[in-house]
């Protein structure tokens, strides 16, 4: 991902989270360097992926797909890229924080090994005024195979 390809990112964010992203927290993740991706098909951009790394730990800040494009693998495709570069960043573990709300993404991360470790109370604004928990996961990274699958 590139600033050039912001148009499309903030269109695909815009579209999928009630509370989305702004253009310069975009900016910003780029800036500073952090590790993120474009899932593409043809010339339209489907999907994204970021990821900062540090201290020896990962975390997936946003994973997003279009609506157009979901139930494809694409996200899985986009994690397992999250994860890798995890591992070669040299972190151990990675976290990352869902609504439990987000049933498709909390499938998702389970079935790519990530555990619940905690609950952040109120962590999200919701659509009703109100404010939903974050589910907080994390993958014990290792250098070997499980499942056909690094994780």
């Amino acid at each position: 991902m590139t600033l050039d390809d912001l148009d499309a990112v903030m269109a695909i964010e815009n579209d999928a989270q009630p509370y989305p992203w702004t253009r310069g927290i975009f900016r910003d993740c780029l800036a500073v360097g952090y590790r993120a991706w474009l899932a593409v098909s043809g010339d339209t951009v489907c999907g994204f992926g970021l990821l900062s790394c540090a201290a020896g730990e990962g975390h997936v800040l946003n994973l997003c797909v279009a609506a157009t494009q979901r139930r494809q693998g694409i996200a899985r495709r986009l994690l397992q890229q999250l994860l890798d570069d995890a591992r070669a960043g040299g972190a151990e573990q990675v976290f990352l924080e869902v609504r439990p709300s987000n049933q498709a993404a909390v499938q998702l991360y389970e079935s790519a090994g990530f555990n619940l470790v905690s609950r952040r109370p109120d962590y999200y604004p919701a659509r009703d005024g109100g404010r939903e928990d974050a589910l907080v996961m994390a993958i014990q990274l290792s250098f070997g195979q499980r499942n056909g699958n690094w994780a």
